[in-house]
């Protein structure tokens, strides 16, 4: 890509469409191109073929997609399933159409299967069954990265899929009813502060294991692999094999041990109660990211760093409510 390439971030005010955008424009790139979900709902091919063919982006970036924790996916199953489908089918139907150069698609850790070896390899996708709590969100994910290899190898087309680990960072989501785990206990810290509880409730019994990311640090791995050029890259997405990357630290802990870790951020001194009736998932989560760390990028915010600028991000949000 060059300065002036067009790019097209889809869901650019999420958690990772908002950092690819600011990495972007970090770089210097000026010809962006975002809309609102009111502006253009992914999920109505109608409009999002328009879309395409008014704007004719050369490089996609697709982050927009319904995303939550356990309890979130738990209770709207449907939804996390059609939403994702919908709006794959329609993104990827029209950026062949509009001849989109390339697309890099972000799926989730979730893909894999519940009990796969660790850290998780590339080529463990469809080895096992997947974790129930998350299934229809995982499947459409799946679809997405299937779709990805399925262009390629029909079309020739040069798509890529990219698999982060557990994001976290500004524009994250702190609602306790549908935020992941480290949001919600960033907030539940915060609160329990602020009233001076004496005990903050933890969800499982804290020992599965999690890794996570920064989300710049997403957005950086995410540019740098559209930007590569030359043998790297054509093996990359050659239509032989599945185009599928994992991005993330490469580093994981328990989530006992995150709870401590945002306790010490936040400065809250009480106890932690563990919840063993709600459920764990999948007890280990690590991404195996050497294939990406062989291709020259490494993650570079640490988790306590990302943290404490996690938290500040957080307590600018809850001085505006």
């Amino acid at each position: 890509m060059d300065k002036k390439t067009k790019i097209y971030i889809a869901g650019h005010r999420g958690l990772a469409g908002s950092a690819i955008v600011r990495e972007l424009q970090r770089q210097g790139y000026s010809n962006l191109v975002m809309r609102t979900h009111a502006e253009l709902d992914l999920e109505d091919a109608t409009a999002t073929n328009q879309f395409f063919e008014q704007e004719k982006p050369e490089v996609v970036f697709l982050a927009a997609a319904k995303v939550g924790g356990i309890h979130a996916n738990n209770i709207y199953p449907v939804d996390f399933l059609m939403d994702n489908l919908l709006i794959e089918v329609n993104v990827f139907r029209a950026a062949y159409k509009t001849n989109v150069e390339r697309l890099v698609f972000l799926g989730s850790s979730c893909i894999y299967p519940r009990d796969c070896p660790q850290p998780i390899k590339e080529e463990y996708l469809l080895t096992g069954p997947l974790e129930a709590t998350n299934r229809p969100y995982a499947l459409a994910k799946i679809a997405g990265v299937e779709m990805c290899w399925a262009y390629n190898r029909q079309y020739g087309t040069k798509w890529l899929a990219a698999m982060p680990t557990n994001l976290y960072g500004p524009g994250d989501n702190y609602n306790l009813d549908n935020s992941h785990v480290l949001p919600a206990l960033i907030r539940k810290m915060h609160e329990a502060k602020e009233t001076q509880e004496n005990e903050v409730v933890l969800w499982g019994s804290g020992t599965p294991k999690r890794e996570f990311l920064y989300v710049d640090d997403l957005a950086a791995a995410l540019i740098f692999l559209a930007n590569m050029e030359g043998a790297a890259y054509e093996q990359l997405v050659h239509a032989s094999s599945c185009p599928l990357i994992n991005i993330g630290s490469g580093e994981d802990l328990s989530i006992r041990q995150l709870a401590e870790l945002i306790a010490d951020v936040v400065g809250y001194r009480g106890k932690f109660v563990q919840d063993i009736s709600k459920p764990d998932g999948t007890m280990r989560k690590l991404m195996d990211v050497s294939k990406l760390n062989k291709l020259g990028w490494h993650a570079k915010i640490s988790l306590k760093d990302g943290l404490e600028m996690a938290y500040q991000n957080f307590k600018a949000l809850d001085s505006l409510q």
